[in-house]
Order: structure tokens, then sequence, then C-alpha cells
């Protein structure tokens, strides 16, 4: 998961990086590296260059010494997303196991990696009698995509219980932010293009094993009945309007029920925010990230 439709710099545009411009890493660096395997739709194109660094100092100094006109973007489990068929120019950066490691800090706060999952998160939660985050559960992401997006589910969002993040700046420097300075609205944060958010730290409240757990069971039985959970998708593909909601059992999703290109996908979704806008006045935002070349 990310925040909003990833905008390639103009004077990259029709360029290639050449290996001489990549920096040298400890990681796992891939050139025309096929993203459609690593996003829920699979579909899309290929990145020109995949990052998969080996720790927090790989990032930051492939960071500080990649040419800055370079575009740089952060990929979690893919789930909110619409890779375009043209591949996508750049760098992609995807957090493995080593920022998937999470610590308690105290009865009610966590640690977290920006490649841990919702699944995770929620679940360290519960065994650690840490109560307030079991919607996370129902997150299909990332910490890295759902902090950068303010994501939320089930009434709750991530501004919710956020602490602070750090963020590794597109220059590789790395800052902590406050809650108040991500400056959150709906999906939405003020995290900038390039930067990738690699820790978060939230706090929720005391709370008993059992009822967490009975929490997030009854989340995840609500999603399996409204989601097409095992269907090639999305997630939520339109944000809410101000006063309405999208649908209440959730037609919100796009699905490639077979070989349906990027293209196919995005241009369905447009055909129906056409036909919303004709029927009912209301100009449907995409929710999904559409990102890389048409």
């Amino acid at each position: 998961m990310g925040g909003g439709a990833w905008r390639q710099p103009a004077a990259r545009t029709g360029e290639e990086v050449s290996v001489a411009t990549i920096p040298d890493v400890r990681g796992k660096l891939t050139s025309s590296a096929p993203l459609a395997p690593l996003v829920w739709f699979k579909s899309g194109g290929n990145a020109e260059w995949l990052f998969e660094p080996k720790d927090e100092d790989d990032l930051t100094s492939f960071l500080r010494e990649l040419d800055p006109q370079v575009p740089v973007m952060a990929l979690g489990l893919g789930s909110n997303m619409i890779v375009r068929d043209g591949g996508v120019p750049g760098v992609v950066i995807r957090l493995g196991k080593a920022f998937a490691k999470i610590e308690k800090l105290n009865e009610v706060t966590l640690r977290c990696g920006g490649g841990a999952s919702g699944i995770l998160v929620s679940s360290t939660a519960r065994d650690a009698g840490i109560a307030g985050m079991e919607f996370l559960r129902g997150i299909p992401g990332t910490v890295g995509g759902f902090v950068r997006m303010n994501g939320g589910a089930y009434g709750r969002e991530v501004q919710d219980i956020l602490v602070e993040a750090r963020v590794a700046l597109r220059d590789g420097t790395i800052e902590t932010w406050p809650l108040d300075r991500l400056g959150y609205t709906y999906r939405h944060s003020e995290v900038p293009e390039g930067s990738v958010v690699v820790e978060a730290t939230f706090r929720g409240t005391p709370g008993r094993p059992e009822a967490i757990g009975a929490e997030m069971d009854a989340i995840a039985r609500a999603r399996e009945e409204s989601q097409p959970l095992r269907s090639r998708t999305g997630g939520s593909t339109f944000k809410n309007p101000p006063a309405h909601k999208v649908s209440e059992k959730h037609c919100n999703f796009l699905l490639n029920l077979g070989t349906a290109t990027s293209a196919d996908i995005e241009a369905l979704g447009e055909e129906v925010r056409r036909r919303v806008l004709e029927t009912s006045g209301i100009a449907l935002e995409w929710e999904i990230q559409r990102i890389g070349r048409e």
C-alpha cells in the first residue's frame, strides 16, 4: 500500500537509468523486474529496477548515492495498486524480512518495521494484550504502506494509534515524524514522494488477548463475507465520497477474472466513474494507486 497516484518527474520521461548510475548495494537489485507477480491484480509491466535492501543502512546509502532525478517508489504487498502495462521507470523499493521486526516498548506500545504486515502487527498486539490494533487485521498491506496512506478499516484509521514514524527521505536522511507532522486526511499523508516509511510506533490500550482475538476473528469473518478475497483484485477501488458510502456490500471492487491487462482494469474503473457521475452527480476518486507508464 502507498499514498496517492505516483508521478514520474518529467526530467526522466523516456529515459532509462543505466547500470552506471545505480549504486552498489548489499541487498538484492534486479533490472527489468516483473511486478505483476508482486501485486494483487497480477497484471502490469516491469520495474526498471527493483531494490530489496538488506537493512536500513543499505537503503539509506542507496538513496543517498542514487541520482536525485531518478524516481523512487516503495512497494508493500501490492494490494491497493494498478501497475500500468508500460512498467515503472526508476527504482521500486520493496522492504523484506529485515524490516518486519516488531518490538514491544511498554505495556501498550509496539515499534514495527515498515515491512511488517497488518496481520503480524495485530497478532503481536493480541499476544501482548494490547487492544485497539485489531482493525489492522483487515488491512491487506504493510506498515510502510498503511502509515503512508492513513489506512483504515472497520471504523478506525492508522492516525488513531500512531505515535510517530521513521521516514527515509529521498536524499538518504532519516527523520522521525510525530503524528501531527504526517498531516493525515482520508487515505492521505504528507509523506513525500520518493521516501520510504521504515518504522512506525503504535499505541493501543490494555486488553485481554481472548477478547482481542475474538474481535480479530470477527473482522476476518466480515472480510470473508463481504469481499472477494480469493480473486485478483486491488481492494477498495474508490474513496468514499463525503457523506456517502460507495457500497454497503462492497461492489467497490474490480476483479481480474482472466487475462485482463492493467489498461483494461483502469479503463473499467474510469467507465464506472463516468456512469456514477452521469447518474448521481458524484465524482468518485480513485483510492487504488495507478503507477507507471500507460
